[in-house]
């Protein structure tokens, strides 16, 4: 018996999904999620095979939603209005994906290919969620799950961010929010007109930087507006002026 979760957030296109999974034996429907927080509840309690999932929703979105769930033995089938947000992260990593409005035909073949799937080591979460974002779209918010509590942190109040290990720190509004994330790989899905890597440890925000101190004869300190001081290297002192002289 296959154990399924339809998320969407959308009732008509929960009906559709399960009008369709009904034509199939050996199919168990145990949740219907209606946003992003009540799938990751729901994947996290129930353990399904079988992730049904919407990716334009309010409040957590289906790639934030995947960020915090366990991928292991789940198969992932997106179901979408917008072919541009997946197209190439599906065909690398997803079981399938299904352009709405989707026939009964195409369903059939997305679930045969799920089947198929089931038990294969899945990519990891963050991969899947990283790669199947549009190349150049930038972040705009970012999910940091905390025990059972899951924080979204606004990418426009986000200070600074702090490399620890395989963590980052994300510095937001005087709070400290830590997430299993590479600082490289953070760096990457930044809008690299506002953040800027000065140092392998860090990555600020350029609103947020009010002056920048000498420290020794080859590094600077940037001083924040909360009067926080971040190390500046001599690369990171190089890309900082450029950028900030582009902006005036």
């Amino acid at each position: 018996m296959i154990r399924a979760v339809i998320v969407d957030d959308e009732d008509l296109a929960r009906a559709v999904v399960r009008e369709f999974l009904a034509r199939h034996a050996g199919i168990q429907i145990v949740a219907e999620c209606a946003n992003g927080f009540e799938c990751v509840k729901a994947v996290q309690e129930l353990k399904p095979d079988l992730l049904l999932l919407d990716i334009q929703m309010p409040k957590l979105d289906g790639f934030e939603a995947l960020e915090l769930v366990d991928l292991d033995r789940l198969a992932v089938v997106f179901l979408t209005a917008y072919d541009q947000y997946a197209m190439r992260a599906f065909e690398i990593h997803a079981v399938d994906y299904l352009l709405k409005p989707f026939s009964q035909e195409r369903f059939d073949a997305a679930l045969a290919r799920a089947r198929e799937r089931l038990g294969q080591r899945p990519p990891r979460a963050a991969e899947l969620a990283a790669d199947a974002r549009p190349p150049g779209q930038p972040l705009e918010r970012i999910v940091v799950q905390d025990g059972a509590r899951v924080h979204v942190v606004p990418v426009d109040k986000l200070d600074w961010v702090e490399a620890q290990d395989d963590y980052v720190a994300l510095h937001s509004q005087g709070r400290v929010y830590l997430k299993q994330q590479t600082i490289s790989s953070l760096e990457a899905r930044l809008d690299a007109m506002r953040f800027l890597r000065i140092h392998r440890s860090a990555i600020v925000n350029l609103e947020r930087v009010a002056r920048i101190e000498p420290y020794t004869k080859d590094s600077r300190l940037a001083i924040l507006s909360d009067g926080a001081k971040l190390p500046v290297s001599r690369a990171g002192y190089a890309r900082l002026k450029e950028l900030l002289d582009a902006r005036g």
